[in-house]
This record gives structure tokens, sequence and C-alpha cells, in this order.
């Protein structure tokens, strides 16, 4: 007689979830797809209000611009600026079509982890409602942006593995390398999410998710789509690298003071109760051992953050998948209709205030004159003031002698003053706009025959000493609490050196402080106060 020796399963396999079977709810399309639908309606309705973001202004010129890489961000985002105009024409709707797009996908993703956790229909529908009330899917679905790719990235990557663990289809390795590998071409941060979910997977399992021979090749997959971009900061240095520390130097202060309100904040006020208890179920439940991996990586993405000072809000695309889960939770939970009432109530309310302060729901002047608005919603605000500033720098330009407009043109410290001459200084006359702000310093130097500049925010004693006269013109003025009220113009003339050699004492990469005309760079000493 044979004897087998009967083994008990190790904590790894007895985590594992069984492959996919007749017990997974099905989704429900409906609801869920018209929700996605809704989103992208509302988005597209709001889409020109106010105007266009800092950031887009600089989006804008770089399309005209396309490299396989830029100073401060990886190409896509650029490149698909470039074909929005080609379709749309050059106007802000047009721009913002796409962030509103990927929005709806980003709320069809929510039902979808929902799903995998063993949500049913209802849970499902209410993971939609609770994507749609959101603050992370307004904000990034209204502006055009590396955000809108990176948090789709995130959110898909995370959905992806956890129904890998769940299947133990490691086909889906291919997947992943390729939605990374997109993902790299908009904005590096990714890899955050990539070192906690791997730091989690090894630690609290399953670790058998890395034993295939597709988990390497996915990794190649990766590098091959993103193999353009990294070469290009490889060949040029490494710029990121010296964005990055501009920006943590820049930023320290005030993401230390603000990382916590901003972990309840872009999410949604009401709707933190939801992805907290998604967190501790992912923590405590023993049918969702095999998921603590994605638990634990909030956690440690939090410790990473505080310790090398870097932002809350790039928490905030984990806390989405956390919310997905929690939406499992409170359906098991609001089994009355009283207490369904409850979470229908606290989303709508998130719902409402997330679009007050994240999307231009309301007049400008409503922001500005509200105290509590005007602190809280400042995203309004770096939307408007740049048709003015262009305006009053038209003035200035014309107050010069005619032969000498001809020799004239426009500096901006930053690239949001350089981006606005470029898009409304034709409307005004004009000359072309310049900046050594990180990537706009490649966009175009000036020619040998410009032998005037009128320069917005500079640093008058550090600008002034490249030319043989300088003086100033006033100051932008503007009764909203734009962030580059007060920056001052200068006329100067007769350049000391050809440009070419005055523009790598221009050049600079970092981060320009608001409300101020302090430039802060890897090397400064201090950060915005």
């Amino acid at each position: 007689m044979t004897f087998v020796k009967a083994t008990a399963p190790s904590d790894q396999e007895a985590a594992t979830p069984p492959p996919e079977g007749p017990g997974l709810a099905p989704v429900p399309w409906r609801p869920v797809s018209l929700t996605a639908a809704a989103m992208t309606v509302c988005l597209l309705v709001l889409a020109t209000r106010h105007g266009y973001h800092v950031d887009e202004l600089y989006t804008r010129a770089a399309s005209r611009h396309l490299a396989w890489g830029y100073v401060d961000q990886p190409p896509l985002v650029a490149l698909v600026a470039k074909a929005e105009m080609a379709v749309f024409g050059d106007n802000l709707f047009g721009f913002r079509v796409v962030p509103a797009l990927l929005a709806s996908l980003a709320v069809l993703l929510a039902p979808l982890i929902a799903r995998e956790l063993g949500g049913g229909s209802r849970a499902q529908t209410l993971a939609g409602f609770m994507a749609f009330a959101s603050g992370l899917v307004m904000y990034t679905g209204h502006i055009m942006g590396t955000n809108n790719w990176d948090e789709l990235s995130w959110i898909t990557v995370t959905w992806l593995l956890i129904r890998m663990v769940r299947t133990r289809d490691t086909r889906l390795w291919w997947a992943i390398g390729v939605v990374v590998g997109v993902g790299l071409t908009a904005k590096y941060l990714l890899v955050l999410l990539l070192l906690c979910l791997g730091a989690g997977l090894l630690v609290f399992g399953p670790r058998r998710v890395f034993r295939t021979w597709r988990f390497p090749a996915s990794v190649g997959v990766a590098v091959v789509i993103a193999s353009p971009v990294l070469i290009w900061q490889i060949t040029h240095g490494m710029p990121q690298l010296e964005m990055s520390a501009a920006l943590s130097k820049a930023l320290d202060s005030l993401s230390r003071s603000t990382f916590v309100p901003m972990q309840l904040l872009l999410i949604g006020f009401f709707l933190n109760p939801v992805w907290i208890a998604g967190l501790v179920a992912l923590l405590r439940r023993p049918e969702w051992r095999a998921y603590r991996f994605v638990g634990w990586s909030y956690p440690l993405m939090v410790v990473v953050l505080l310790i090398v000072g870097g932002q809350g809000a790039y928490t905030t695309a984990l806390q989405y998948v956390l919310l997905a889960a929690g939406a499992v939770v409170v359906d098991r939970w609001a089994r009355s209709a009283k207490r369904l009432g409850v979470i229908g109530g606290l989303t709508a309310l998130n719902a409402v205030s997330s679009a007050i302060l994240l999307l231009p729901t309301l007049p400008i002047n409503v922001y500005a004159g509200n105290p509590v608005l005007s602190g809280m919603a400042i995203v309004q605000f770096d939307q408007v003031g740049w048709p003015e500033m262009t305006r009053q720098v038209g003035a200035v330009y014309r107050s010069l002698p005619t032969d000498e407009q001809a020799h004239t043109v426009i500096y901006g410290n930053h690239y949001g003053q350089a981006g606005a001459i470029d898009r409304w200084g034709p409307e005004y006359g004009l000359p072309k706009a310049y900046s050594g702000h990180n990537s706009y310093a490649d966009f175009g130097v000036p020619g040998e025959d410009k032998t005037t500049v009128i320069a917005i925010g500079v640093d008058p004693k550090r600008f002034g000493a490249l030319f043989a006269s300088c003086e100033p013109r006033g100051a932008y003025e503007n009764d909203l609490p734009v962030s580059d009220d007060g920056q001052k113009f200068l006329v100067c003339r007769g350049p000391l050196k050809p440009w070419p050699h005055l523009w790598e004492q221009l050049r600079w990469i970092g981060f320009q402080c608001p409300y101020t005309a302090e430039a802060i760079t890897a090397e400064s000493a201090k950060g915005c106060d």
C-alpha cells in the first residue's frame, strides 16, 4: 500500500482567491455607462468657463515644439494637445475634450475594481456614483495636463494587478506592461506606485505573481514603449531629477503643512469615510487577504512622501482605488433604505462640494469675494487673468517708439507668462514671447536684431545686469487674487552679449512661487514662503 503524505497549503496559497467563476456579479453596464457619460458631458459643459490654466498655456506652447521629452515632463501630453488642435482647432473647448473622455474611463474603472473585490451590481453602481462625485476625476478631467494620463494609469495598473491576483491569469502582465509604458510617456510619478505595490506584494504576497516569465517580459514591454523618453532624459543629463529637486525645495514647507488636508480634500470631504473603510477592510478582512498588498501600499506611500517632502496629492489615485473598495464595504452596511439614503446624501454632497472647489461652477467674482472659497479654490484663479495681463503688456509695447517695436520681444520669467503672450499676443499685435523657464527655453531664442525686451516678473537686478539699460514700466494689476498680480514690467535695451550667450544665463529649471517673483531652483537656499 502506498501512503501519500498530506500537506497543508501554504499561507500564500490559502490567501489566493479561486479563478473567476459563476459567482462573480455581472457589471451593471447601463447605470455605470450613463454615469461615465454624464461625467464627460458635465466636464465639457464647463470646459470653456474661466479660461486656460497656467500649465495648459505651457502645454499648448509645447505642442508646437514636439520633442521626445521636456525638462519637466514626458512628451505624451504635448503630442495629444497637438492632435486636439489639429482636430478641433486652437480653442479651449477642443483642448479639454481628451481630459473629459479620460475622466469617463476613470469612472468606469471604479465599478470594475469593486467587482474584482466581490462587489455585486449595487456595489458596482455605488462605486460609479462615488467616482463621479470624487474630486480626483473632476480635477483631472477638467484641465489638460500630465495628471490626466498619470491618474488613469495608476488606477488601471492597480485594477489589473487585483484582477491577476484573483484570476491567477499572469497573461495580464502584458497589459500591465503596456499601461506602464504609456503611463511613463506622460509622467514619471508612476514609478512611485510601482515601487509601493511591488513592495506590498513582496512583503504580504501573493509573491507567486512574480514567478512567471511574463513578469520580466512585461518589464521589457514597458521599457521598449518608454525607451524614447528614457533615452531623451539620459542624453540631456536627466533634467527631471533637477526639476524634482527644485519642486521639493520650493514646496517643502507647503507640502508638509498641507499633507494631511490634501489627503482629505481631493477625494472629497464627504467620501472620506468610504475610502478609509476600504483601506481598513483591505488590511483586515480575511476574504481580502490576497489583496492586502493594495491596502499596505497606501501607508507605505505616505511614509515615503513624508520623508522626501512629496506632495499630499500624489496619493490620490491610490485613494481612488480604496474608494472603490469602500463602495463594497458600504454596500454591505447599507441594507436599509435609511442607510442607503445616508450614502446617497453623502455622495451628492461630495459631488457638489468638489464641483464648487475644483470646477468653474461659480462666477469667478464669487470665488474671489468669499474668504473660504478664495483660500481653498486656488485652482480657479490659475485659469483667469491671462488675457488681461497680455493686454497690459500690449499697452507697454505700444508706448514704445514705432521703429523700436520692430526690434522688441517679450520675455516671461515663467512659462505661464510667455504662454499667455503666445496665446493672446496676436490679438494685440505683440511680437513673439520667450522664456528661459524649463523647456520653454528650448522653444526659441531671440534673433540678433532684437535689442529691446519687455520683461515680466523678472529679478530687476539679475536681469538688468545683462543689458545696457533697464527701466520699470509699471506692474500687472488685477482685482482678482491671481498669482501674478503685482508682477513688474521692465523694458531693457542693448543686450551686452549675443542672445545665445545670454540664454545660458537666463535658462533655469524650477518653480516660480505663487504671488511672488521668486524663482526656486535646486540650488536655492530656501523654498517658497
